[in-house]
């Protein structure tokens, strides 16, 4: 996909976050479980273990950690010390340039995301530590998206999720996940889920679902910059990490009640329902009014 060259006056990108001992993830947001599966099965994580990390680590500091400080290195230097890093600040301006508008007309209130560029660990700002273990996600207490670039060499060469457009499409999921915040539907996902668990599962999916069809309404409203073979990077990479996908490799048995973010038929298919028609009303099928 071609995208502009990045213009630092017009994205926040935060980078820092080297490997550490110990820590976890408090209440990270969503897109982030599925990942940790994927990790955990790839490097010899111990999933559950890690995810009782996070969660006790949450339950015990109960605050909120500061991001690294960035020292002397300016936004320039971050976007250019690697070609992960560049795909990452372009894709961020692109996808800023064309929410904002969308958001405008609509008459709601925008505030762009930040990208935070890490490799092993990091300290968010709203939503405690994390490892690399977690892989990608968004960050709903400070409007963060954390993009670990060594997932992407996951992808790549384990996954068989291959192509700059696989990797664009990591940072548009993730960057549904903010425009449903801002539009208040994360928070009444998340009330919702808390008045039925019974239901939780079945709502994180249309939440994942709906990300993924974000990612392509992004990518069909720059449809002037798609190259031929990115639409078949993006459903590759949309099938690697279907749940289903996922249990499989994993050596377990598919057991959809247990799904949280869809398996790799779902995934495709809200990808390609936002490239196809490039229009944001398009994904509110996931949430019809009767939903909560």
């Amino acid at each position: 996909m071609r995208l502009n060259p990045f213009d630092t006056d017009n994205i926040d990108v935060r980078g820092g976050g080297s490997r550490f001992p110990g820590g976890g993830a408090g209440q990270l947001g969503c897109g982030t479980l599925v990942i940790a599966g994927i990790v955990s099965l790839l490097f010899g994580t111990d999933l559950g273990q890690t995810i009782a990390v996070f969660e006790t680590v949450d339950q015990a500091t109960g605050s909120q950690q500061t991001a690294p400080a960035q020292g002397q290195v300016s936004e320039q230097e971050l976007c250019s010390s690697s070609q992960y890093a560049t795909e990452a600040c372009n894709a961020l301006q692109s996808l800023n340039a064309t929410w904002q508008p969308e958001f405008e007309r609509a008459g709601i209130e925008f505030q762009q995301p930040f990208l935070h560029l890490f490799s092993g660990g990091v300290n968010t700002q709203g939503c405690g530590s994390a490892t690399s273990a977690v892989g990608p996600f968004y960050c709903p207490r400070d409007g963060g998206i954390y993009i670990d670039t060594g997932f992407y060499d996951v992808m790549d060469r384990e996954l068989g999720a291959r192509g700059d457009f696989a990797r664009l499409y990591v940072v548009a999921h993730e960057y549904g996940h903010h425009i449903q915040n801002l539009t208040g539907l994360a928070g009444q996902v998340a009330s919702a889920q808390q008045q039925n668990p019974r239901r939780a599962n079945q709502l994180q999916v249309r939440m994942e679902l709906q990300a993924d069809c974000y990612a392509g309404v992004w990518a069909g409203k720059n449809r002037d910059r798609i190259e031929p073979g990115d639409f078949e990077e993006g459903m590759r990479a949309a099938a690697a990490i279907g749940d289903d996908a996922i249990s499989e490799r994993m050596g377990g048995r598919v057991s959809p009640e247990s799904f949280t973010h869809g398996s790799s038929q779902q995934r495709m298919e809200a990808l390609r329902l936002g490239m196809n028609s490039g229009d944001d009303t398009t994904c509110d099928r996931y949430f019809a009014p009767e939903t909560f």
